[in-house]
């Protein structure tokens, strides 16, 4: 059953991505685009389905774990890469506070970092 997984996320993940594209595209032809509005949006709505799911439907068994690859990694992981974040953050606070501060703050510093890292080496190649 190697093909499981990976069919299982794809099947997510296709719906995810639409969806956050059609609702990244439709803020920004309501409010504009000097804000980033519809990411906002999908980071935090993706951070609320993550946290419903995971407490109630997975941290309770109620699901399969197949609906959690499906709904969890797939969808939720292609809609927004946030919820998996802020999920990873109050698991790391439940276990390590100094860490789980580290973790908060670093991760959104390093990937503005790794933004303008990637555009400098961009602008470096012929």
């Amino acid at each position: 059953m190697l093909w499981k997984t990976p069919v299982l996320i794809s099947l997510g993940a296709i719906p995810g991505a639409l969806s956050r594209y059609y609702v990244i595209t439709y803020f920004t032809q309501w409010f504009g685009p000097r804000f980033p509005f519809g990411t906002l949006f999908a980071n935090v709505t993706g951070s609320f389905v993550i946290g419903l799911c995971m407490t109630y439907l997975f941290d309770r068994a109620i699901a399969a774990p197949e609906l959690r690859l499906l709904v969890a990694v797939g969808f939720l992981g292609s809609y927004t890469t946030f919820s998996t974040y802020a999920f990873d953050s109050v698991a790391l606070w439940q276990l390590n506070q100094g860490i789980a501060i580290a973790y908060w703050l670093g991760s959104p510093a390093l990937g503005v970092i790794g933004l303008q890292l990637g555009g400098w080496l961009a602008k470096q190649l012929p």
